[in-house]
């Protein structure tokens, strides 16, 4: 049901007769009875929840009309907060006789969400169509073209050693800084098969549901905002470097999750979340160090400098930054919280900042960069 429909059944049905801008939750969900409205479980759930948290039993209209059509301000949240000892305690790990997708479907929603109202609402209102395309795809991308490079080059570990790697239109290099679309294909490239593993990894097991519970324009922006922000970095930091690999945007997209998770620790409700905490980030860690290793000490001859590290450390900061913001705002726009465009004003001015860098910094500050090969 949309907005219009609803208004127009509200004054059909003279439910705000004076025009207080409030409606009784009883005689709301009496109309919903009565005609059958396709409202889900989660819902009225917090039909209640909201009439409880207003001294008189009553909604404000703009709470339901965001209700129904699946918009939740902050003030929404406070009211739900403020009235969800009316929401049923039980959770959904007690609910009988479900398929094996909305078993997932469960699932996804005790690894990502931290609160019982919130998971509800989730699994209620989660459709199949569309499904989380993004992040398989980036993943099959990767794939594919590390397959037709090992297959090319007859080498399948450590491929930035091969003097023809480098020459590939997708890598970041210093040298090709005017082609702009490195700073962002060069995640499709990848060192090995252990770096591609390790990312692909992640970004099923980890991107995948959240993108599920978060919608595919929050995460792409999040994951890309990370890769940019490490390639960009790199040419900052580490100037004689290349880049290769998606370990900027899997790192924005881990580092925000398990920030979410220490910040929600009570609320989280995954199974061994303390060990998986700890695992996470020795991987995460071991990951970082092996590619500090190969960018200082290459343990083959190399014609350049090796790929650089700081695109995982780039991508760990954008997650704990703007994909924090993201994963705080579920199912709230994020244009009407304060500290989403405190992150936009710092991530665009770092931009800026490296933008001019680039253009300006290499020829000003004599950098001896390797030629292009």
């Amino acid at each position: 049901m949309d907005r219009s429909s609803l208004l127009q059944l509200i004054q059909e049905q003279q439910l705000d007769p004076e025009n207080t801008g409030f409606i009784g939750a009883d005689t709301f969900a009496g109309l919903v009875h009565r005609h059958e409205l396709p409202l889900d479980p989660a819902k009225l759930d917090m039909l209640v929840a909201l009439a409880q948290s207003n001294e008189r039993g009553q909604v404000c209209y703009q709470e339901l009309v965001d209700l129904i059509s699946s918009k939740r301000s902050s003030s929404f949240k406070r009211a739900i907060t403020n009235g969800q000892r009316a929401l049923p305690q039980d959770g959904l790990l007690d609910e009988p006789g479900l398929g094996v997708y909305k078993r997932f479907v469960r699932y996804v929603a005790y690894e990502i969400l931290p609160r019982e109202v919130d998971r509800h609402w989730y699994f209620y209102r989660h459709r199949s169509c569309p499904p989380p395309v993004f992040m398989a795809s980036v993943t099959l991308a990767q794939i594919i073209v590390f397959l037709c490079y090992g297959a090319r080059l007859n080498k399948w570990v450590l491929q930035t050693y091969h003097p023809e790697y480098m020459k590939s239109p997708l890598v970041y290099h210093p040298g090709h800084r005017a082609r702009a679309w490195r700073f962002l294909t060069y995640m499709f490239m990848h060192v090995g098969l252990e770096q591609l593993g390790f990312n692909a990894l992640l970004q099923l097991m980890i991107g995948v549901p959240l993108e599920m519970v978060h919608g595919l324009l929050r995460i792409s922006l999040l994951y890309l905002a990370g890769v940019l922000a490490g390639s960009l970095t790199v040419s900052i930091t580490d100037m004689r470097a290349p880049v290769v690999g998606g370990s900027g945007g899997v790192y924005a997209l881990c580092s925000a999750h398990l920030a979410n998770v220490v910040m929600n620790w009570a609320g989280m409700r995954c199974p061994y979340k303390l060990l998986r905490m700890v695992l996470a980030l020795v991987c995460m860690s071991s990951e970082v160090g092996r590619a500090v290793w190969l960018r200082f000490s290459p343990p083959l001859p190399a014609s350049g400098p090796q790929p650089s590290f700081m695109a995982h450390l780039a991508g760990a900061v954008v997650g704990v930054s703007m994909g924090l913001t993201i994963l705080r705002s579920y199912e709230e726009r994020l244009r009407d919280q304060c500290g989403w465009w405190v992150v936009l004003l710092a991530y665009g001015t770092f931009l800026l900042f490296a933008i001019f860098w680039n253009i300006f910094a290499y020829d000003l500050l004599g950098a001896h960069i390797p030629p292009p090969p």
